[in-house]
This record gives C-alpha cells, structure tokens and sequence, in this order.
C-alpha cells in the first residue's frame, strides 16, 4: 500500500521494548514512517514469544488467518448485541452504522496489515493498555455469553434445574483453562477452523429461528419506537455505539499476521477480506432481521428473544459456545505471552517439561479466575460489550491505524497528490467520528452499568 522501497530500521534491544512485547503493538509499528515490507525483515522468534513448543510460528496461509479473523470478530458476542444496537438507534441512523462501521474496519484491517511493521519505543506505551483493556473486557463478555448459551441448554432439558448462570460460567472457565495449556495462536487453528464453521451455523441458524418467530408474532404488536424520555433515549443511543464498536472490533490483528508466511501482508489481506465477506452476508442480515422480528423489545442478547423451535435455539446456543471458547483463547494469548516470557525457563526446549508446564498453568489459572469472577459477578453482558467496545475496540482499530498511516505517508516525497490528499481526509475523518464514537459509548455504557448495580445484586443469576 505504502513505498515498495523503504527501508528496513532494526528495533535496538537495549532501547525498545522486549520483543515478547512487540505483537502488542503492530498498529503503530510503522509510527516512525518506515514501512518493512520485504521477506527478508527480522521477525521475534518463537523463543522471544516465550513458546518452546518444536511448532513454527509463521507458516499460517491466508486461509488460516481468515479462519483466525473471523474467530476474533464474527462472534455470537458479536452478532447477538447488533439487533439491540439497531433498535437503540432506529433504521435510518441504525443501518447508516452498521455499513460504515464494516466498511471502516475492513479498512482499517487494511492499514493495519500494511503497517505491521515499525520501530520506535512510544509504540508499546501507546497501544498496550488499550489491547489489554480490549482483551479482558471482550472475554468478560463472551465468557457471560458462553454461560448464558449454556444456562439456555441445560434449561431445556432440565427446566426445574436449580444450577444458577454462575454455574456455567465456572464451567466454562474451567474448560478454557484447558485450552489454555496449547503453546501459541498457531496451535490453534485447527480449533478454529471449527470456530469459524460454528460461526457460520451460528448466524444461519439464529437468523433462520428470528425470520421463523417474526413471521409468528403478531406484527401489530410490534414497535419500533422506544418508550422512555428522552435522556433515556439519547442515553441508550450512545451505547448502542459502543455495542457495534464492539461487534467490529479485533484486537488480535497483528498476532495473527505472527502466524502468517511470506508473503505476509499479502495473505493477510485475502484472509481479511475473506473473514470481512462472511461478515457482511451474516452481520447485516441478523442485525436488520433481529429488529425487524422483535422491535424495541429485542434482547441484548439475541438468543434471549427466540421462542421455537426449540430445538434450532439449543443448537444455535451450542454453535455459540463452541465458537466462543476459540476467540477467548485468541484474546487470551498476548497476556500470556507477557508472563511467558517473564517466568518460562529457557534453558529447557520442551514447553512440556514439568516446571514450564507448572508455571503456564499457574498464571492461566489466575488470569481465567479473574476473569471467570468479573464474569460471575457482574453478568452485564450489553454493559460490557459497550463500554469494551468504546474505550478498547475503538482507539485500537479505527482510530490508531488511520494516525500510523498519516504519519507514515508524512515521509514519502510526493504527498501532493488527489490520491494523499483524499486518503488523509478520510483518515482524518476516521479519527474524528471514532474518537467521538470512544467518548458517547463509553458514556452511555458506564451509566447502564451504574443503574443496573442499582437494580440487582452482585452474582445475580439473569
């Protein structure tokens, strides 16, 4: 996309951040404006990344990071908030979100694939919080999605059960914490390739049961206008931002690319634009027909406002959770890979051996347990996929992508061209509405929060 001759600037070890560090923060790798788009750059080693696992990193093909792409965004957590958003913001405003925000990510998904490489020691400092944020806050979400799909199942075959949504969120915590023993991202993606399969039955599915239970329902009683005052309204608004913020967001992009071989940027912009064609033919269609089914009175999750059949809801609810596990482990692995680094022993060449075995399970155990409590305790699942989406997903993949490419096309000699200057007015206006977006959702989300505190109790089994 950028100077096909530009040259290579090798990171200082003494001067920049650790290099198991580094995949935090490809968005702004190119921030000093040296693009590295030749085969011949110097990548972090598997041992940087704290893995001794005898797998090579970097011989993923364009399929497997579409399967890895879509693992990470087209989620039931995903796809289940968008018929909510849409009601929150009526048809006009609504779907005019809706298509910008697909067209924007997939362009920034762009950017950030031609800009996965940089130097500079502000990038880490920059972006590091925000993927951290982005990261535990989506797997709060999906890990209440995941019990919620589960508590669905286990009530249809046992509605007198007397197991509460804590229960199954323990459940799957527990089994995440299983999948958390396999080395790196890579190992994945055979688990993947299900996920992405699931993800596909998902949306089939639920958008198969929303057509069958709207064409059920007496349309008359259906509204399309929010009660409440206005505030209230203005309010709700604002989270729905937030919400598909979220539904677009990925955070893992450039660990992906990890994972890619040569030609790197290439393959990752089909597998980009493959995982974006299943978005369009699925987000669009639950979105506008979850609100068309249901109205104002849609849930915020999704599969909360089906009725039948039956059982089409427990295998939509079953593709969710099997979907699920895959993208928590994706948002898990550039946390583990802070500690692996800091406490894995590179002396020994196994990541079987026994003290590295006990150490990863050590501090998987407690980042699952955290994240397992916060989920247990707070089952707010519109609340968190909002305020995630507002001040994690957004600054990551709208907002720094679009200021790496402007500082980056500063160094080219011919900026004075229609095409830069129309490229850097639609990043400027990316930076612009996505800035405003971070600050409403975020708004508009801690207020849903606050009341629902007010409302229930902690552990509250919705």
């Amino acid at each position: 996309m950028l100077g096909r001759h530009s040259q290579i600037h090798v990171i200082n070890p003494h001067t920049d951040p650790p290099d198991h560090l580094q995949p935090l923060t490809r968005r702004l790798k190119q921030i000093s404006g040296h693009l590295l788009p030749t085969p011949s750059d110097k990548r972090i080693t598997e041992r940087d990344l704290g893995v001794e696992s005898g797998l090579k990193l970097y011989e993923g093909t364009w399929k497997h990071a579409a399967f890895h792409v879509a693992t990470t965004i087209a989620t039931p957590a995903a796809y289940a908030p968008l018929p909510f958003a849409l009601a929150s913001l009526g048809w006009p405003l609504g779907v005019t979100s809706l298509v910008a925000g697909t067209l924007a990510t997939w362009y920034s998904s762009i950017l950030i694939a031609s800009l996965w490489k940089w130097d500079g020691f502000w990038g880490y400092w920059s972006i590091a919080f925000f993927q951290q944020v982005a990261s535990l806050g989506n797997n709060i979400a999906i890990q209440i999605a995941a019990g919620s799909s589960l508590k669905a199942v286990y009530k249809y075959y046992h509605n007198d059960g007397t197991l509460s949504l804590q229960h199954f969120i323990v459940f799957f915590g527990g089994f995440e914490l299983l999948l958390s023993q396999l080395p790196n991202i890579h190992s994945l993606r055979w688990v993947n390739a299900l996920c992405t399969f699931c993800t596909v039955g998902f949306a089939g599915t639920t958008i198969g049961v929303t057509i069958y239970n709207g064409k059920k329902i007496d349309r008359k009683s259906v509204s399309y206008d929010w009660q409440g005052s206005s505030s209230s309204k203005t309010f709700r608004a604002f989270n729905a931002l937030g919400a598909i913020a979220f539904s677009f967001g990925d955070a893992m992009l450039p660990e992906i690319q990890n994972t890619v071989k040569e030609p790197a940027r290439n393959n990752m912009y089909k597998g980009v634009s493959a995982a974006y064609t299943l978005i369009v033919l699925s987000y669009w269609q639950l979105a506008c027909f979850g609100y068309w089914a249901f109205g104002s009175e849609v849930e915020p999750y999704i599969l909360a406002s089906l009725i039948s059949p039956e059982w089409t809801i427990v295998m939509a609810n079953l593709f969710a959770v099997v979907q699920i596990s895959g993208c928590y482990q994706i948002y898990c692995r550039p946390t583990y890979a802070y500690f692996e680094e800091s406490l894995l022993s590179k002396k020994v060449t196994s990541h079987l051996s026994p003290r590295n075995s006990l150490v990863r399970l050590s501090f998987t155990s407690i980042y699952i347990a955290l994240i397992t409590l916060i989920a247990a305790a707070m089952p707010f699942f519109g609340d968190f996929v909002s305020i995630c989406g507002a001040i994690g997903f957004t600054p990551l993949d709208f907002i720094f992508p679009a200021l790496a490419y402007l500082k980056a096309r500063r160094r080219r000699k011919s900026q004075n061209t229609r095409c830069h200057l129309s490229l850097q007015l639609l990043n400027f206006v990316i930076v612009t509405w996505f800035s405003v977006v971070a600050v409403l959702g975020c708004v508009g989300a801690v207020r849903f929060i606050v009341e629902d505190i007010k409302t229930y109790k902690f552990f509250h089994d919705m």
